[in-house]
């Protein structure tokens, strides 16, 4: 159980893995996470279930490589097992036919809004995806996207592929020149899913975001993932991940996540001690 059963390099920080979870690929619904150990002693972080096959019980998870714990699981290779996976948690997202629906991913959180963007389009939506990144290398799920989207527009910072710019930019053009959209779903970091937001709300279009704060039970018990929408406190992994991107205080959200910047920076350097003792030690 728990075991790596393929592993794909998506870009120099970004890798694939797809992992028996038989049980969780059974339950797993649009919007949902699992949170993981890699080791006996290791912290327990979230991450987004991008995909799940019933059939062959696995489901697929996108990790990015910041910290300590991200960089450990993705020097796992086929085979190995990951210690602790508890999931599906969190609420489901919520589908309907809206008529015209916008997913908007940026860096890995396009594998965050892939499997949304899957149920939207089954739920009969006109599905459009804009998803973007820094530069064309990092793009993420484009190519799936394509598989059943109506439209994907890409965009990058530096330009070196699609439209140049960030995804909001290219959001509120099309919002310009008259395009319907019924609703939009964003996910990315708190900067982006902000700029998200603040285009949408001057012409009142639905907007959804999925959060990712600090999380440690996924119960509601500790309060790590609190978060503030519409002036009530709500908890992440029990409430959401997706909320009401109008009502969120991302103020907040910002500050919280900043937290133990320092105390991430540490063990991320550690780890990076670690790794250079072993590569001397083993030549």
């Amino acid at each position: 159980m728990n075991q790596i059963v393929s592993k794909r390099v998506l870009s120099p920080a970004v890798t694939r893995f797809e992992i028996e979870a038989p049980r969780i690929a059974r339950k797993h619904q649009p919007g949902q996470f699992v949170i993981l150990r890699v080791h006996e002693g290791g912290e327990r972080i979230p991450l987004t279930i991008a995909d799940a096959d019933p059939e062959r019980g696995t489901i697929t998870l996108i990790v990015q490589r910041i910290g300590h714990t991200t960089t450990e699981l993705s020097a796992l290779e086929e085979g190995d097992v990951i210690i602790d996976l508890c999931g599906p948690l969190g609420s489901p997202t919520h589908l309907e036919k809206f008529g015209n629906a916008v997913v908007v991913g940026g860096g890995v959180g396009t594998a965050v809004v892939y499997p949304i963007a899957k149920g939207l389009k089954a739920a009969g939506n006109t599905v459009w995806a804009i998803i973007g990144a820094q530069s064309a290398p990092l793009l993420l799920l484009e190519e799936e996207l394509r598989s059943f989207c109506d439209e994907v527009a890409i965009t990058t910072d530096d330009g070196s592929k699609g439209y140049k710019g960030f995804v909001s930019a290219l959001l509120q053009e099309w919002i310009a020149a008259g395009r319907p959209i019924d609703y939009v779903m964003a996910a990315g970091p708190v900067p982006m899913m902000r700029a998200v937001c603040e285009v949408t709300r001057p012409v009142g279009i639905k907007t959804v975001v999925s959060l990712n704060p600090i999380m440690v039970d996924g119960t509601g018990m500790c309060g790590g993932c609190r978060v503030s929408i519409g002036g009530e406190a709500k908890y992440t992994c029990v409430d959401g991940p997706e909320f009401d991107g109008h009502l969120v205080d991302f103020d907040l959200l910002m500050r919280r996540l900043r937290m133990y910047r320092p105390q991430e920076e540490e063990s991320l350097h550690r780890c990076k001690l670690e790794e250079a003792g072993w590569t001397l030690k083993n030549g």
